[in-house]
């Protein structure tokens, strides 16, 4: 298994975590799984205080996509504020598409790509779909999931990244290598792994779901 995400309680607020964990650790099977061919995540909630020597992470096996093993990097997590994009409804973009208008006309900005939801990798908030959204249903109870975690191959694009890149992040022409892609993840067409949780559960099941360009 490849560890991917390290995340603290005290760094997402916005995450409930399951009573006695303040860890939340994703790992994933780097072999191709499902008939789209993308890495197994599992979710592991931890107590920190049971944690003993820290394993080094395993080196790429020959024929697997290296890029399905992150570079190691630190996470500086924000909270932001989300508003639907792939999951707005039909109705709903009808209804605003004036104001979308309005919007673009008087400040150059796109909802879709400056104001929805964020891009990269996230906790919480809507998935960073490629394609339509598919939500799982939970097996054991039939309600729907919740997004718990999108990995994203790109932390940004050629356009989203006028609202969405940090300030400390830019340079002179615009961004680095580093600041777009931190982690070295190339998933698919520049794609992205969502992970979703049943909260209405106590052993809080997961899914997962894969889509690129």
């Amino acid at each position: 298994m490849v560890p991917v995400v390290q995340v603290h309680q005290a760094d997402a607020p916005g995450i409930p975590f399951p009573e006695g964990t303040d860890l939340l650790q994703v790992l994933w099977c780097p072999y191709a799984h499902g008939e789209y061919c993308y890495p197994l995540p599992q979710v592991h909630w931890r107590d920190s205080r049971g944690i003993g020597d820290i394993l080094s992470t395993p080196a790429p096996v020959e024929g697997l996509p290296e890029d399905w093993y992150p570079n190691p990097c630190v996470v500086h997590p924000e909270q932001v504020t989300e508003y639907p994009s792939n999951d707005l409804s039909w109705d709903m973009r009808d209804a605003l598409r004036q104001r979308f208008d309005e919007l673009h006309a008087t400040t150059g900005l796109h909802y879709w790509y400056h104001l929805a939801d964020a891009p990269g990798i996230k906790l919480g908030g809507y998935p960073g779909w490629t394609q339509e959204p598919c939500w799982p249903d939970c097996e054991a109870c039939g309600g729907r999931m919740e997004h718990l975690l999108t990995v994203a191959s790109w932390e940004f694009d050629g356009e989203s990244w006028r609202t969405w890149l940090p300030v400390e992040d830019r340079t002179d022409s615009g961004w680095t290598e580093a600041a777009n892609n931190p982690a070295g993840l190339c998933l698919g067409d520049a794609g992205g792994v969502y992970i979703f949780e049943c909260r209405a559960c106590p052993d809080r099941p997961i899914g997962h779901w894969f889509d690129c360009s």
